[in-house]
């Protein structure tokens, strides 16, 4: 019996450890600058603030091999940054971001988390 919880108690830490690095974790951080195409809030169940940033440059498509520009696909955690972005649509923004391994519902729908307005102009 003294194994058994032993085992348990170990699945269990392994099981958290594994949950805290795949949704918690920050993997990266940074600052993407572009100009904002949409901000919207959708969702069925849980209701997330999406956004997307157009970014200057073109590059090559790996799939297709046609050209096609930088898009920056972000979820918004705070809904006070969301309505600076949902006024200011089509402007040019320095957003900061954290980006997880992992997506939780509740979080939204992309690993980029955008937790700061840098810069707009």
């Amino acid at each position: 019996m003294k194994y058994f919880w032993v085992i348990l108690v170990a699945v269990l830490l392994l099981l958290s450890g594994f949950t805290w690095y795949k949704y918690y974790f920050v993997f990266g951080e940074g600052v993407k600058s572009g100009v904002l195409n949409y901000a919207v809030k959708k969702g069925n169940v849980f209701k997330t603030y999406e956004g997307k940033l157009i970014q200057q440059g073109f590059g090559a498509n790996a799939k297709t091999g046609s050209l096609t520009s930088y898009e920056f696909e972000f979820s918004i955690e705070d809904e006070a940054i969301f309505k600076v972005l949902e006024v200011n649509n089509g402007k040019t923004f320095d957003l900061h971001y954290k980006e997880y391994h992992g997506v939780l519902p509740w979080r939204g729908n992309t690993t980029y988390v955008v937790d700061k307005v840098v810069n707009m102009k």
